[in-house]
């Protein structure tokens, strides 16, 4: 019997997908060396533009309305705290077909359950324990943000507003970007995946490094901010999106970020650029250390969600459903597969538990929501038939229900909280004008509202309430079973 592959999955947070190769709008050296050898997927989304639900659903294969998270698992008023209790990881699966499961990084899956509950035999983080005992979610923020030195200065009226920042009466100053040696010990979490990878052992291994940048606020090393010229960073076509005809929400978010000039938009663009710089560096070192175990090796580069990166002069990621939070990079190299290839097939990070464990040669009886995309990595003959790409959000913690379906050419957003969106993405690939209401694409908005609705059902999805206060769709769900 053939010895297994060893896996490596290094994940960043807050990646959006034109960062990487072939867009190459950050400078990735490693990245874009690996993929002259590599399946690079051009078109890989996320299901829910929020890390915990995302990653969710990248262990487990899972949509958030399958495995139960659905936002930030640590905060006081969240939704669930950890997976459902049926919910099995693949490192679990692994770790059964006899490989060793190293954990280095950021988990933010369940604040109840630690990585090593999930397979996981060696764990290393950056933050202590990933298990909160002994506190009161509601006492920990008040702590956290508002009582503690960890919060910072909280903004008053007299409060004066320096560069890259933003002033909120009553919440802690809020800064935009500066410069880190360590940003979120990311460093630190690749040296000690590099310690494990290096740790002899006849098992195949499988080592997930889990980084935190380019998260928000960007801090990226000055010398990789260096590799940038500020004179060269262009502002996003749709920046100046006033955001007519959309959500409430939108534009008050986007109120927040109308408080940095012009100028310190661009710089938040350059260190950002940076910070995707200093995470393919760290890549790098653990590619090469990669490259020294025996047998053969499938590598991983993803990211949980994107980042709007001034898109719609908006920052960080949400529930505007608009294409830089929701697309991803993602790599995919086996050692067995040499010739490098760019796919556009609509994938998503529930078909990554079903890859990795084909990759291993694993036959799995679990039942995932998403699709083995390994056959494509092998350049297999294959059909791939799925033509939508739909996603599931409850909200950032504070507000919102919202799902989405997009094909090549459309985009449907419902939105429980406002009015829905429609944009035709051929005529408007930024998805600056929202044609919900014009009725030459009625046909077309009924037969999305359909194509989501029927997904919905598939993955036992209950945002269907028919309650006249709450049921505000155009199409409700019962237009999937027919009169």
């Amino acid at each position: 019997m053939d010895k297994k592959p060893n896996i490596i999955v290094f994940m960043t947070d807050h990646q959006r997908y034109d960062t990487v190769f072939p867009y190459n709008r950050a400078i990735t050296p490693n990245f874009s060396a690996l993929a002259e050898r590599a399946t690079v997927f051009t078109h890989a989304y996320c299901p829910s533009p929020h890390c915990c639900p995302s990653r969710a659903s990248f262990f487990s294969g899972l949509y958030p309305s399958e495995h139960g998270v659905w936002n930030n698992v640590d905060v006081g008023n969240t939704l669930s705290r950890r997976l459902n209790d049926h919910v099995r990881l693949f490192p679990q699966m692994l770790q059964k077909a006899g490989y060793r499961c190293c954990f280095s990084g950021k988990w933010h899956v369940s604040s109840e359950q630690a990585p090593s509950s999930f397979g996981f035999e060696e764990v290393f983080n950056f933050n202590g324990s990933y298990v909160k005992k002994g506190r009161r979610p509601d006492d920990y923020e008040w702590d956290l943000y508002y009582k503690s030195v960890r919060g910072g200065k909280i903004c008053d009226a007299d409060t004066e507003r320096g560069e890259g920042q933003i002033v909120r009466e009553g919440y802690p100053l809020y800064t935009q970007y500066g410069n880190s040696e360590n940003p979120y010990a990311d460093g630190t979490t690749v040296e000690e995946a590099l310690k494990m990878l290096q740790k002899k052992d006849e098992r195949p291994l499988f080592m997930y490094v889990g980084v935190t940048g380019p998260h928000d606020p960007y801090i990226p090393p000055k010398e990789f901010e260096d590799l940038y010229s500020l004179q060269e960073i262009q502002l996003p076509p749709s920046f100046h999106d006033d955001m007519e005809n959309r959500p409430n929400l939108y534009k008050r978010t986007k109120s927040m970020y109308d408080r940095l000039t012009e100028n310190e938009h661009r710089k938040s663009i350059l260190k950002y650029l940076a910070f995707c710089s200093y995470e393919d560096h760290l890549f790098g070192k653990i590619v090469a250390e990669a490259k020294k175990l025996a047998g053969d090796t499938v590598i991983l580069y993803l990211s949980d969600h994107g980042d709007y990166c001034g898109d719609h002069g908006l920052w960080a990621k949400g529930l505007p459903c608009f294409e830089g939070a929701y697309r991803i990079p993602l790599l995919i190299y086996d050692s067995r597969v040499q010739v490098g290839q760019v796919r556009e097939e609509a994938v998503n990070l529930c078909d990554l538990a079903p890859t990795v464990l084909e990759a291993a040669g694993i036959k799995s009886k679990r039942k995932f929501s998403g699709s083995s995309v390994y056959k494509l990595v092998k350049q297999e003959p294959c059909e791939w038939t799925r033509e939508e790409i739909c996603t599931q959000s409850n909200g950032n913690e504070l507000y919102g229900i919202q799902r989405s379906i997009r094909t090549k050419q459309y985009k449907l957003v419902y939105n429980g909280f406002d009015f829905d969106e429609f944009y035709d993405l051929e005529l408007d690939p930024h998805e600056t004008v929202n044609r919900i209401g014009e009725d030459k694409y009625k046909d077309v908005i009924r037969d999305l509202y359909k194509r989501l609705w029927q997904f919905a059902y598939e993955h036992k999805d209950t945002c269907i309430n028919p309650y006249i206060m709450v049921g505000l769709a155009q199409y409700g769900p019962g237009i999937i079973f027919g009169k």
